[in-house]
């Protein structure tokens, strides 16, 4: 089946505004042309230092959706974050919906980028979903420790959530969470935590998060949200290029580096309880026989391959040997298998 194509016009003008600040938010105005339809967008760059790249990943609105236009530059395999979501999805957290597709800007060809949806309003309108509010954690201060909100900006924003739905109040509940999470004792802080947190899906997110070995999830790239009818935070994963063996750069890792227990503060806290550790063992043990096997990985892995396995070629931009590409799904193969290995015997101390 063909990849869709994707046509993007922006007028010389504001190609020019864009190209001249990599580092600006601010949209330019542009069309957007798929399936002969024309869209009038807003486009700008997105992502950190892979603004830096000759293939740039953007963001494009049109009048009601937003998707990100990603192009997995530093990823040999070109499919680690659909495949990590897809993963996601199979156990329980919802997750971006992704599409490989050809690119082209003003009529240059930019390569196969990946398509993934925003996690905004219809996200979760989409999967009925209630949802009061919704911060992206956006660097590396977004890990629930009291440094999160300690340090405050001069117009009070939060160090490390961007918020892109909701109110102050919403804002200011979510600094008092984390002010409790820090300082209640630890009977207070149980129910707390059970109160304000749908930690059963903390925990299968947790899980996700470890097997998929994506180091940079737990204290940025990831979407917090208040379900609406719950009154309780939930959490969304995002951009895990950096996973499967790999990190965000495309350099091959140790398969310990991301420890049983995870990483962040609001995982150690609910860690350090041992009903909820007994119930994240218990998660582990159970994904580790029926979702994370070499058999189940690779009916995940393959259709999203032999998609692009014959495009990546022609691939301009395409930094690696494509000798590398078509060793990938053996790389990732090879992960799960060492991976699954290293868990079961993290479980026997956990």
């Amino acid at each position: 089946m063909a990849l869709p194509i994707y046509r993007i016009t922006i007028p010389d003008k504001e190609h020019e505004e864009l190209k001249a600040d990599i580092w600006s938010n601010r949209f330019v105005s542009g069309q957007m042309n798929v399936d002969h339809k024309q869209l009038p967008i807003r486009v700008r760059y997105r992502g950190g230092h892979t603004r830096e790249y000759e293939k740039k990943s953007y963001e494009i609105r049109t009048s009601s959706r937003t998707y990100h236009f990603n192009a997995e530059f530093d990823d040999p395999s070109l499919i680690r974050n659909a495949l990590s979501f897809r993963f996601f999805e199979s156990i329980g957290v919802p997750a971006p919906s992704s599409l490989h597709c050809h690119l082209y800007l003003n009529g240059e060809y930019k390569g196969i980028y990946l398509r993934l949806e925003g996690v905004k309003t219809p996200f979760f309108r989409k999967r009925n979903l209630s949802v009061q509010s919704i911060f992206y954690a956006i660097n590396d201060n977004a890990g629930f420790s009291a440094d999160s909100v300690s340090i405050l900006h001069s117009r009070g924003e939060l160090r490390g959530y961007s918020m892109i739905k909701g109110t102050d109040a919403d804002k200011t509940r979510l600094i008092t969470f984390i002010q409790k999470l820090n300082t209640k004792s630890k009977m207070d802080l149980f129910r707390y935590i059970n109160s304000r947190v749908d930690v059963n899906l903390y925990l299968r997110w947790l899980v996700g998060a470890v097997l998929t070995g994506n180091y940079d999830g737990f204290h940025q790239n990831y979407t917090w949200y208040e379900n609406r009818k719950l009154k309780k935070y939930r959490i969304i994963p995002w951009d895990y290029e950096g996973s499967w063996g790999r990190n965000c750069y495309g350099n091959k890792v140790d398969v310990d580096l991301v420890r049983i227990k995870g990483y962040n503060t609001l995982t150690g806290k609910i860690l350090a309880y041992r009903v909820f550790r007994n119930e994240y063992k218990k998660m582990l043990k159970k994904q580790l026989v029926h979702s994370f096997t070499k058999k189940q990985i690779m009916n995940l892995v393959n259709p999203i391959y032999q998609r692009i396995e014959d495009e990546v070629p022609l691939d301009p931009y395409f930094k690696w040997p494509i000798s590398m590409f078509y060793s990938e799904p053996d790389t990732i193969r090879n992960y799960v298998e060492e991976r699954k290995e290293y868990i079961l015997e993290e479980l026997k101390s956990l």
